[in-house]
């Protein structure tokens, strides 16, 4: 039976494209980026180019200031997309990079590697704890869990999941070798053939394809919205091709998981060992409610954080509108069930990481329009918003404490990609 936390948690997760945007004239970036025609570049992605001069000026004020905490965009790492995407930086020779940035099959499988391997090491979490998190990969997963509350409070919804995704991504460099960063992947590429797509059509370079049809696999419950099902995509059983067929899934599921027929967890808060297959829908109908257009008004109808906010929740629901999820529901859901399903342990499906670098990425674009207004806004409690919400404290006083997985760090940090958490953070998104 599901409870008022429970199904908190759930609402939580529950036009014409503009025209082609040109980088100011006669500006020259640092980073150089070369693109593969194979996807052409959508509004959003014009929008981040037009935009790399304003994140220039920033970078020059605050290194000016003395503020960059030794960050520059020539020494920033470069995160990109899963594929297509190429660059290089001017004039910097960057052995790490090996000259380039784009995700070419063979740094596609350096990732996938890298996830295995933290699959295969054993876990720091307390394991009187949570008994059910076998590897390194699960210590995140047990974080999540049992965090997901504060997760995702306005306070936090952004922040603490770039603290927490900058740490898995570091664990993926120092504990297992992986050279490059965290991929997002670009909804709209994906979104009328997901199953097609490079990253899950279940060959050796993508990160798994599609479970097994399970015709008793109905979808994502929405409710209030209209429709109020992101009906099921014809999967919903075990992943059976390519990368993570034979992953085995141990915590969870939760109260909130929407698969069917899953073993349930020996412990009543999921902590406990629960040995079973990797299950997946991969959805176009969630993927739908994603697409270039909708993440363009989001960056460019938006001046305040709380409006914002509210339109990456879909909330209020939009009426007339076949895919009305928000973009935070949709790009949860493009492959849901078990663990993808099931907001506590939804990072048990790796495609989790790039989804919420997808969502840093939008929240860096639009701090960027106006970074002195709009880097360190936070949304204050509206009772237009399905999020838990914690009421007006001052952000100067929260820390986001990460606890085994990294050490804490103050709240606004985490706001800042190029300079916080002591210079730690420095990177940009092609």
């Amino acid at each position: 039976m599901m409870t008022i936390r429970s199904i908190l948690l759930l609402l939580l997760l529950t036009g014409v494209r503009a025209a082609a945007i040109s980088p100011a004239n006669g500006y020259v970036s640092k980073i150089e980026v070369f693109r593969n025609p194979v996807y052409p570049l959508d509004v959003v992605d014009k929008l981040e180019e037009a935009t790399m001069p304003k994140v220039d000026e920033w970078m020059a004020k605050k290194i000016t200031a003395g503020k960059n905490n030794k960050c520059t965009l020539e020494t920033a790492a470069v995160r990109r997309e899963w594929f297509a995407l190429h660059c290089h930086f001017r004039g910097i020779i960057r052995s790490d990079m090996k000259y380039r940035s784009d995700m070419s099959e063979t740094m596609r499988q350096e990732y996938v590697a890298a996830i295995n391997c933290l699959l295969k090491k054993p876990p720091k979490a307390d394991k009187s704890r949570f008994p059910g998190a076998m590897s390194r990969y699960e210590d995140f997963v047990a974080f999540h869990m049992t965090h997901a509350m504060q997760l995702h409070d306005n306070m936090h919804l952004f922040g603490a999941h770039k603290y927490y995704v900058w740490l898995f991504e570091k664990a993926l460099r120092e504990e297992c070798g992986y050279t490059g960063y965290q991929p997002y992947m670009n909804y709209d590429r994906y979104a009328q053939d997901p199953w097609n797509s490079p990253l899950l059509n279940g060959n050796a370079s993508s990160i798994g394809g599609n479970g097994v049809l399970d015709p008793a696999y109905k979808g994502v419950p929405q409710p209030g919205r209209t429709p109020n099902i992101i009906a099921s995509g014809g999967g919903g059983g075990c992943v059976k091709a390519g990368p993570f067929s034979d992953m085995v899934v141990n915590l969870g599921p939760t109260a909130m998981s929407t698969g069917a027929k899953i073993p349930r967890n020996p412990r009543s808060d999921g902590t406990g060992a629960n040995p079973r297959c990797l299950r997946r829908d991969v959805n176009r109908n969630a993927a739908m409610g994603a697409t270039a257009d909708r993440a363009y008004r989001l960056l460019t109808k938006h001046n305040d954080m709380d409006s914002f906010y509210n339109e990456l929740l879909g909330t209020p629901p939009p009426k007339n509108d076949p895919y009305p999820w928000g973009i935070h529901t949709a790009g949860h859901y493009i492959a849901a069930v078990d663990p993808g399903g099931d907001a506590m342990t939804s990072p048990g499906d790796p495609l989790f990481y790039f989804h919420h670098t997808s969502l840093d990425r939008l929240w860096w674009i639009w701090q960027m329009q106006d970074p002195e207004k709009r880097l360190y806004s936070i949304p204050f409690v509206n009772m237009n918003m399905t999020m838990p919400m914690k009421r007006a404290v001052d952000p100067h006083n929260i820390t986001v404490d990460m606890e085994w997985l990294g050490p804490p760090i103050k709240l606004l940090e985490t706001h800042d990609q190029l300079g916080g958490n002591g210079g730690l953070f420095c990177y940009v998104y092609v």
